[in-house]
């Protein structure tokens, strides 16, 4: 097990700023995915630490050893990648040993690592087979096993399900994690999907244009974004926001008001920055948000009409007409607002609703998007 820093880490192509300053650091034996919209930088940032990307400048550690100039094969590392990149005219156990037979290793330690990585990824009868006769999820293992059998200090993993179905992804992650275990290794894993971010790291880092926008576990991240931004792109379905503006601050709290809200007045914010007139936003999750009966002690949000309603078995997801507020980037600026509801629902489509929250559950953001509202409890696992 090794760990893996990044500091101060700039790279350029061209004109283009890709990664601005990124000061990172792994633990031994840490699985760190990175997410982020396309374009964020998060592959580049792979790409980088596996040597496959010359920076501009900073710095790449890997177990306190400086690689920033030494090539991918001295560094220690392993990486997967989306395509599968196997040979078709090779076996499952000669594709698996092929870095090995390439570094001139020992036919009786290949077999050995060969062996091995099999028992791990439970490929031993599949060994004589050829890539073109295995699943997706196999090629997919042959891939890893590849990896595993050159022992490396990090694995490195850039999109390695996007190709699979959904299925298969879900059973790939339950592997994938698994392996995490077994190994005991460093993993760096890189998607666009936040399913596999929340379910499968131990730490979260979220970039965005080439920055580290907020780096902690799921659950941390989950419920208290440090921005806009985090809060926006972690959860599914997506936090709804509301265009508001700050009417009276002082060291109590915000009072706030919003077209198409009664008052909204929140305690306990961090008003540093923050005055009366100020452009402020109201963030609340789909599951926050609940319908609401005449005389229920939630404060009522709006009346308005169901435009969609998804039904997931155990949940419910209704999407709503958000024109009775003034809203931002609500639903991908669908104009929806959306209620994720943790039951069956038997509201239908074109049926009137009233939405509330509890005041609790609404995060507050400041003109330049940073979180104002104290810090939430994280849910126990």
């Amino acid at each position: 097990m090794s760990s893996v820093e990044l500091r101060k880490v700039d790279k350029h192509y061209a004109g283009y700023h890709a990664l601005k300053t990124v000061d990172l650091k792994i633990e031994k034996g840490e699985f760190v995915v990175m997410v982020g919209p396309s374009g964020c930088g998060k592959s580049t940032l792979l790409k980088t630490i596996a040597g496959l990307e010359t920076i501009n400048s900073g710095q790449i550690v890997i177990n306190g050893r400086d690689v920033t100039r030494e090539e991918p094969g001295d560094r220690g590392i392993a990486m997967v990648f989306q395509s599968y990149a196997l040979y078709p005219h090779m076996t499952v156990a000669e594709n698996m040993g092929f870095g090995l037979r390439m570094a001139n290793r020992p036919k009786a330690e290949i077999d050995a690592a060969v062996k091995r990585a099999a028992q791990i990824l439970r490929l031993e009868e599949q060994l004589g087979k050829r890539p073109k006769q295995l699943s997706g999820g196999q090629r997919q293992r042959v891939a890893i096993g590849r990896a595993i059998t050159r022992s490396p200090e990090v694995f490195l993993f850039d999109e390695p399900l996007s190709n699979l179905d959904a299925a298969l992804r879900t059973q790939m992650r339950v592997e994938l994690s698994g392996l995490h275990t077994q190994l005991g290794s460093t993993m760096i894993y890189v998607t666009h999907d936040q399913v596999e971010a929340m379910t499968m790291a131990d730490r979260i880092v979220i970039l965005n244009k080439g920055r580290i926008e907020q780096i902690g576990s799921p659950l941390e991240l989950y419920a208290n974004p440090a921005n806009i931004f985090v809060a926006g792109f972690l959860g599914a379905p997506r936090m709804n926001f509301i265009e508001a503006k700050a009417v009276s601050v002082d060291a109590s709290g915000v009072s706030v008001a919003a077209a198409g809200l009664p008052a909204l007045s929140l305690g306990g914010i961090d008003v540093t920055g923050l005055s009366a007139g100020d452009a402020v936003t109201i963030g609340i999750r789909p599951e926050g948000l609940r319908v609401v009966e005449a005389g229920d002690g939630v404060m009522p949000v709006f009346s308005s009409q169901v435009r969609l309603v998804e039904q997931l078995g155990r949940d419910t997801v209704l999407y709503v007409d958000a024109s009775p507020l003034q809203t931002t980037n609500s639903d991908s600026g669908t104009g929806n607002f959306t209620l994720q509801l943790n039951k069956v629902s038997t509201v239908a489509v074109g049926a009137t609703l009233r939405a509330g929250f509890e005041t609790g559950d609404a995060y507050l953001f400041g003109p330049d998007g940073r979180t104002l509202t104290p810090r939430k409890p994280v849910a126990s696992t």
